[in-house]
């Protein structure tokens, strides 16, 4: 398992996404109803959810980034991966809190066009979606998070070469 920042055992970063995902998904609800009806309460929705997207975004990143830099072994290629989701994640936030920028001020009025909010949620959910390949690659592939038994460390050798820092048990038992 290469999480450093863990919670009773479980990575934190996991815990976390959920959060920016639900705020990012719905900000572009938010704005797609709002194009779609000009009500400001939906304009109000997409500025509320684009707030939460992007502070569980930066709060979610603080336990994924210490679990690249402390935990994947610089010598496997899940350190490259795990660059990538990061970078894609980081581009979704930046396209997030530019469309936050752009409308916080518009809270309960006036009126402004959806069109740059719908354009960039749009963007920066297909980077999170993009991102969220990648994180489950890290899991599903190079098992970044996930605590393996005995019978699966010797059943994958891959996992083997990947973990080169990793402490085995004592099978003297």
């Amino acid at each position: 398992m290469y999480s450093r920042a863990t919670l009773g055992g479980h990575p934190v970063h996991p815990m976390l996404i959920a959060y920016p995902v639900a705020g990012y998904t719905g900000t572009l609800v938010g704005f797609a109803v709002y194009a779609s009806n000009g009500q400001q309460f939906w304009l109000d929705f997409a500025i509320a959810m684009n707030i939460a997207g992007v502070g569980g975004a930066l709060l979610a990143a603080l336990p994924g980034f210490a679990d690249w830099l402390l935990g994947i072994p610089r010598s496997s290629s899940a350190k490259a991966v795990g660059l990538a989701h990061a970078g894609l994640n980081v581009l979704a936030l930046v396209l997030f809190a530019i469309s936050l920028g752009l409308y916080v001020n518009h809270w309960n009025g006036p009126p402004r066009s959806s069109t740059p909010g719908l354009a960039l949620a749009s963007a920066g959910l297909l980077l999170t979606v993009g991102a969220g390949y990648l994180g489950w690659t890290l899991v599903q592939d190079y098992h970044v998070g996930v605590q393996l038994t005995r019978d699966q460390e010797r059943d994958e050798p891959t996992v083997q070469h990947l973990r080169p820092l990793q402490i085995h048990h004592d099978r003297a038992a």
